[in-house]
């Protein structure tokens, strides 16, 4: 009988932690939350064979977003996916016609296979997402080569199918996808499911080419205004981002007044947002999609492989209003399906 109280105190303990243990990180967001209102974790690059053999499995993470580096190929004129090469493919796309096929055969693919993978694999798991794709236009668009917005569009169109989140579907009955946004109109995260949101960026090529004067933001952005002028907004498959932080709002950098409501997506460097003295509670208020890149990076450095530090990397974020943080982090898979309420 003397132990009695020993174990009486055990369990005691062992029913108090179960009371007060928080609930998985992904159990923490309902799935009538709306897209806007959640915080997820994106993988940078994970089309690299080095990063994730198939890109199947850097799905299989669940992660929020994930990240192909895109390039117009202006000899063959096909969309090349690869860190750096802009005549070949580097990538661990395959080319699968059914979810059997998406773990085996030679990858070095075009964008169109990735394409079919995502939507193959998100046929196979239709709760999974939503899904942020984001591409990296390197040398942005090639037009002269037939490489441009509209042909973008019909790529995604084909290989995505109904799987890809269109403007015109936020832009509802609203005068511009920025006055849907601030209404946030943004769907619900259940409805999202087996969907994915296309996010345009400039590339590091492009930015860093001083003769090139129209980039990947303004290029599409210009494709959305004549689409909706024309009354084909329908036809459009992504949405671009202003990329790279910045404080107040970062489209006043855009001189044509015109283009500014048609960007609902930013993407820049965590450590600015978080310490550059920038509001990103103005992204939330407003119900903008914000992708903080480089998480690991925010001081002090998630070091390498550290889950519980990258978790709570991401719950800082959470509470930072990114909608995405993003960072190298496919070595930790119980990271990457994280998803908790925003702000």
């Amino acid at each position: 009988m003397r132990r009695l109280p020993a174990l009486l105190a055990l369990a005691g303990t062992v029913l108090a932690a179960t009371i007060i243990a928080p609930p998985p990180a992904s159990a923490a967001v309902p799935p009538e939350t709306r897209a806007s209102a959640a915080t997820a974790v994106g993988v940078h690059n994970a089309y690299e064979r080095g990063t994730y053999t198939y890109l199947a499995q850097a799905l299989d993470s669940r992660a929020g977003l994930i990240e192909l580096d895109v390039w117009p190929d202006v000899l063959t004129r096909q969309w090349r996916v690869s860190h750096s090469n802009p005549l070949g493919n580097d990538n661990n796309c395959v080319a699968a016609t059914d979810a059997s096929q998406l773990y085996t055969g030679t990858r070095n693919k075009n964008l169109e296979h990735c394409l079919d993978d995502i939507r193959i694999w998100l046929a196979a798991h239709p709760t999974a997402g939503p899904l942020v794709l984001k591409l990296e236009l390197k040398t942005g668009f090639s037009s002269r080569t037939g490489q441009g917005p509209a042909q973008l569009d019909a790529t995604l169109a084909a290989h995505l199918g109904a799987a890809a989140f269109r403007p015109a579907e936020l832009l509802g009955g609203y005068a511009s996808l920025d006055a849907a946004a601030r209404a946030d109109a943004w769907p619900t995260r259940a409805r999202l499911a087996g969907r994915v949101i296309v996010e345009l960026i400039p590339g590091t090529v492009e930015e860093g080419n001083p003769t090139d004067t129209l980039w990947t933001d303004v290029e599409y952005a210009r494709h959305l205004a004549g689409l909706a002028a024309a009354g084909t907004l329908g036809t459009a498959r992504a949405f671009p981002a202003v990329h790279r932080a910045q404080a107040g709002d970062p489209r006043s950098r855009y001189a044509d007044a015109s283009l500014r409501p048609w960007f609902v997506l930013f993407d820049g460097d965590a450590s600015a947002y978080v310490t550059g003295g920038i509001d990103t509670a103005w992204y939330d208020a407003n119900h903008y999609l914000l992708v903080m890149t480089d998480a690991q990076n925010v001081a002090p450095a998630v070091p390498a492989g550290d889950a519980d530090a990258a978790a709570a990397r991401v719950a800082e974020l959470a509470r930072a209003h990114a909608s995405i943080a993003s960072a190298d982090w496919a070595a930790l898979p119980a990271v990457l399906d994280d998803v908790l309420p925003r702000g």
